[in-house]
């Protein structure tokens, strides 16, 4: 079955439910087709042709019973890109090579809708992705950042431990393998570090890490932004212990998500700090301390937001759909 020319791309994968939902369901009232594009089923459910003649292309995208060309794509919401799902009766030898030319293939697609409206666009959430660049430019826009130590360098990571009177945390600089993740939950999220962790330091000669001062909570702070619009959820930090410094981690009972409201000049940083990846989505992560300061602490360009829509009705899919179809 084709679609109309006014067609959103979703792009996901087969695992994610409710926020894929709930903004086809908005872009649905809005008049948009939505068209669903779980990246894990590409090759095997999904078939993609680009044919070249001469000075003009054509694309087509088949899942299921519907198929859209690129010409139909009005916008385009990068929610994920998963890695395929091959069958197992297909050679190990192979695998690697189907992967690297799948992921090719849908790289080439993607290029293919650049006259699209992207929330948000590839190059700039890779951009975005820079931790590193995010604290630069935090601090650049009037953010409070922690104090923080890259390195691959044992004694730096001893000394800064002093420095910060033993209250450290580690991280990584990027996300690890889905196989990795399984198994490195003390990798995967924010860490508390003890000085007898400390001991087998000299292995960051293989592979640095973040390291930075922990700071005291009061809440921490979910914050998503929408081309201009910022919704908020807060956590008790009290409802959980010092030792579970992220509230991501799985088994972490971190109570229930309330409203707040952030001040208008964390607001205008924030608005600012979003216009310098020029990016129309962005889940960031900032600690409210005691005192009342707001301490940035990072942005994922695709983050986590179903819980804030699900657990206090805030209209987040609203917004995207919005931000999509202006």
């Amino acid at each position: 079955m084709h679609l109309s020319r006014d067609v959103v791309l979703l792009i996901t994968h087969s695992g994610d439910f409710f926020t894929i939902d709930r903004v086809a369901e908005a872009l649905s009232k809005k008049g948009a087709q939505p068209f669903r594009l779980d990246t894990d089923k590409f090759p095997l459910e999904v078939q993609l042709t680009a044919q070249f003649d001469k000075s003009k292309s054509y694309h087509k995208l088949e899942y299921g019973t519907h198929s859209i060309s690129t010409e139909q794509v009005q916008a385009v919401w990068m929610r994920r890109i998963w890695e395929p799902e091959l069958s197992k009766e297909l050679a190990s030898k192979y695998r690697e090579a189907c992967i690297r030319e799948s992921q090719a293939t849908l790289d080439g697609f993607w290029d293919s809708l650049k006259g699209a409206r992207w929330v948000d666009d590839l190059e700039r959430i890779n951009a975005a992705h820079n931790k590193l660049r995010q604290l630069r430019i935090a601090s650049e826009v009037g953010f409070v950042i922690p104090q923080t130590l890259v390195t691959n360098k044992a004694e730096s990571a001893r000394e800064f431990f002093h420095q910060v009177n033993g209250k450290m945390v580690s991280k990584l600089l990027t996300a690890l393998s889905y196989s990795m993740e399984a198994n490195s939950s003390f990798f995967l999220y924010t860490s508390a570090v003890k000085e007898e962790d400390l001991l087998d330091a000299e292995s960051l000669r293989y592979c640095p890490m973040v390291f930075q001062e922990q700071i005291p909570k009061q809440h921490e702070l979910r914050v998503v932004y929408v081309n201009g619009n910022v919704f908020v959820g807060a956590l008790d930090a009290s409802v959980y212990t010092a030792s579970k410094v992220d509230w991501r981690k799985p088994g972490v009972e971190t109570g229930s998500w309330q409203h707040h409201q952030l001040p208008d000049e964390v607001v205008h940083r924030l608005q600012t700090f979003m216009s310098k990846f020029g990016l129309l989505f962005g889940a960031l992560d900032f600690i409210l301390t005691p005192s009342g300061e707001y301490v940035f602490l990072e942005v994922n360009p695709i983050g986590e937001w179903g819980m804030l829509e699900k657990d206090l009705d805030l209209p987040i899919s609203s917004a995207i759909a919005d931000a999509l179809i202006p």
